[in-house]
């Protein structure tokens, strides 16, 4: 889809406007196979953000370039686009799907001198036994996620529970945060099932939830596979016979795929275009004039405010250059769509709020609407002392 009049004016401006040396980022996401999906909506953001930018002149008069590769979400794959993408000059890099793409990732970046922002890797790892200097998350990790959810829980009447995870990090992560959380609120979990990346046929998987008797199933599934499960879930009954919620399971794009089988369903929400601020409201016009008959997704909308930040960092470092911008990064308050945000020092964790909702009809639309808010204070939790690289 075309950006209309941003990317128009953007291509319009003298050269002279944007003749320093751009500011180059590389983008190894997945653009095909599971997570293609979610891919796309991270492409998305990065050219809308790059567009806008440009059209403004640049960051301090630095033209943004943006060169995309696919990683098909496969932690080896990512791993060598990034290498490419970093030999070739894009040393900024940001927006891989998978946890285990950025966990791959980082032990590389000081060789190739480059720099990694993650926009929806959730595993607590990056963080903490896995962070290193150059890598920054501004999500929200799923310690955040199981924070923001345990009021929740806490609430409900459902004593036994089941979780149907992606068998990756993130999917292995949100069981362990989950159980932990159920445990705390005198919940019981009665099953874990684990599906491969690119699961087709989930009956096997929401038999043995039907079986288990668990009156509340706990899904960590995104992009493909969140539909598949969804829609068989639906067909099975499993949506009608048990509580069904879960994390980056209630998505705007999901909700657009399965319709009316999502009504109802709750979830963690990290970001929505419905959230009523001067900020979000100005971005949602701006992304809606853009990509006409569209509103930013939560993934569109978590990756732009990685644009929002690095931009800002670049104008505190002076520079493109990705080693200056790494160490103008951290312990900064960023503006962001979000409200004023942290990078805290200890971890590199951007500390921000997090968001609980459930899927209803909003201005006519079937979307994710909030339902709950947890400030930064209480969303992000404390830095793991597993991370060293704060100096």
């Amino acid at each position: 889809m075309r950006l209309g009049g941003a990317l128009t004016a953007a291509m319009m401006l003298p050269v002279a406007a944007m003749a320093q040396e751009p500011l180059r980022i590389g983008v190894p996401t997945a653009l095909t196979g599971t997570y293609a999906d979610l891919g796309s909506q991270v492409k998305r953001a990065i050219a809308f953000a790059a567009a806008e930018a440009n059209a403004a002149g640049g960051i301090d008069g630095h033209k943004v370039e943006v060169e995309y590769l696919d990683t098909e979400a496969k932690p080896d794959l990512a791993r060598r686009q990034a290498e490419k993408l970093a030999l070739q000059g894009n040393k900024v890099l940001i927006g891989a799907i998978a946890s285990g793409e950025a966990l791959a990732i980082a032990p590389l970046l000081a060789r190739w001198d480059a720099l990694y922002i993650a926009t929806t890797n959730k595993s607590d790892k990056i963080t903490a036994e896995a962070c290193v200097p150059r890598m920054f998350r501004v999500n929200r990790p799923d310690s955040s996620d199981a924070a923001t959810m345990a009021p929740w829980l806490k609430g409900r009447s459902e004593e036994t529970w089941a979780v149907m995870a992606a068998d990756i990090a993130w999917g292995r992560d949100v069981a362990a945060s989950f159980g932990k959380a159920a445990t705390a609120q005198g919940k019981k979990v009665v099953l874990e099932n684990f599906s491969a990346l690119g699961t087709n046929d989930f009956a096997t998987y929401i038999q043995k939830i039907k079986d288990s008797g668990a009156k509340g199933v706990w899904v960590a599934l995104a992009g493909r596979d969140a539909v598949n499960f969804a829609m068989q879930a639906k067909q099975a009954g499993l949506l009608d016979s048990a509580t069904v919620a879960g994390v980056s399971f209630v998505t705007d794009n999901t909700v657009a795929s399965i319709g009316d089988a999502a009504k109802g369903v709750a979830g963690i929400i990290n970001y929505s275009s419905t959230l009523d601020n001067p900020a979000n409201k100005a971005f949602v016009a701006a992304w809606e004039k853009a990509y006409p008959g569209t509103t930013p997704t939560n993934f569109e909308g978590e990756t732009y405010i990685a644009m929002q930040v690095l931009f800002q960092a670049v104008k505190a470092a002076g520079s493109v250059k990705a080693a200056d911008i790494a160490k103008a990064l951290p312990g900064r308050t960023y503006a962001t769509i979000l409200g004023d945000q942290q990078m805290r020092r200890e971890d590199n964790q951007l500390v921000g709020p997090n968001f609980f909702g459930v899927v209803e009809v909003f201005d006519g639309k079937l979307r994710p609407v909030v339902k709950m808010s947890v400030p930064a204070e209480t969303a992000t939790v404390a830095p793991s002392p597993a991370c060293k690289i704060a100096g």
